[in-house]
């Protein structure tokens, strides 16, 4: 979540489709765990594209405006290791080891209840995955987490279009399920994500964003090897979003983005970047102002 997060739309069908490209690095002298095994030195690539179709409601509920939405996501994702300390059976392994392939990961829902007073805009959403049967516990490479997840927080927009400015947060915790196959649970998570921009013409913004990670519970488990293994880290990185005209009813949205992790703790130093480009309802246009009769002197 980004710019313009809270700010309510218009009644009707939006399309959106996410494409994020990730590379993640973690050197020989940092442990992490990747399924069952203990490993160093490693490094992760990832290109996903996420299709989102999702319907407002016309009618308000609790005075907001209702959003809901699922996506898809297919994508290729290669992992490569430097060291496996430990296998999956207790054994020790050294050496590389690489695994690639494409895949699709979970389903994901997503709702969202916006409210709008003058320049101020809040939200309320829900984001959770529904398993799509592709995550192998006995491989590398996953788009897939092998569990369930929910994540639910709030969100702010200020947007004043009288100056340009536009300023938002998203504050949210993440509750996982159990991995069943590897009995691993992640803790509860806690993201703070934010974005600032200037809209420099009508319908062009630019700015900065980022955001905060901070796993707030241990991690649990039989297979949590490295006990609590709580992690942090903090990215930021530059964005432009241009507004469009599209098809008739319907208004394009482009954003790009990227973020550089600045600070991390148990977990690998992350760079991606993410290009969203979504089709909604146009506003309806603001009628003309009717003009009075004439007078002649």
């Amino acid at each position: 979540m980004g710019s313009l997060s809270a700010v309510p739309g218009q009644a009707g069908w939006s399309f959106t489709t996410v494409y994020l490209h990730l590379e993640a690095n973690a050197g020989g002298g940092k442990e992490l765990q990747n399924n069952s095994s203990i490993v160093s030195g490693l490094h992760a690539r990832a290109d996903a594209v996420g299709f989102l179709p999702a319907y407002t409601f016309e009618t308000p509920v609790l005075g907001g405006q209702l959003t809901v939405g699922a996506a898809g996501v297919p994508g290729n994702v290669g992992v490569n290791i430097g060291a496996t300390l430990t296998g999956p059976r207790g054994n020790q392994i050294s050496g590389n080891a690489h695994d690639e392939r494409t895949t699709f990961a979970d389903v994901y829902y997503l709702v969202t209840l916006k409210w709008n007073q003058g320049v101020n805009n809040f939200m309320w959403y829900v984001l959770g995955n529904i398993p799509s049967g592709t995550y192998d516990s006995a491989r590398l490479a996953n788009l897939s987490p092998g569990y369930t997840a929910v994540d639910s927080g709030v969100g702010y927009t200020y947007l004043n279009p009288q100056t340009g400015h536009e300023l938002s947060a998203v504050a949210g915790f993440t509750y996982s399920g159990m991995n069943d196959a590897l009995q691993y649970r992640n803790g509860i998570d806690f993201h703070f994500d934010w974005a600032a921009s200037h809209f420099v013409s009508k319908s062009v913004h630019v700015g900065i964003a980022g955001y905060v990670y901070q796993q707030v519970t241990g991690d649990s488990g039989a297979g949590a090897k490295l006990g609590d293994f709580k992690g942090h880290s903090v990215g930021i990185g530059p964005q432009i979003g241009i507004f469009f005209p599209a098809f008739e009813g319907y208004t394009g949205y482009l954003n790009i983005r990227g973020y550089w992790d600045v600070a991390t703790e148990n977990r690998p130093t992350t760079q991606f970047a993410m290009v969203t480009l979504s089709f909604a309802p146009s506003a309806p246009e603001k009628p003309a102002t009717p003009r009075g009769p004439r007078h002649l002197k």
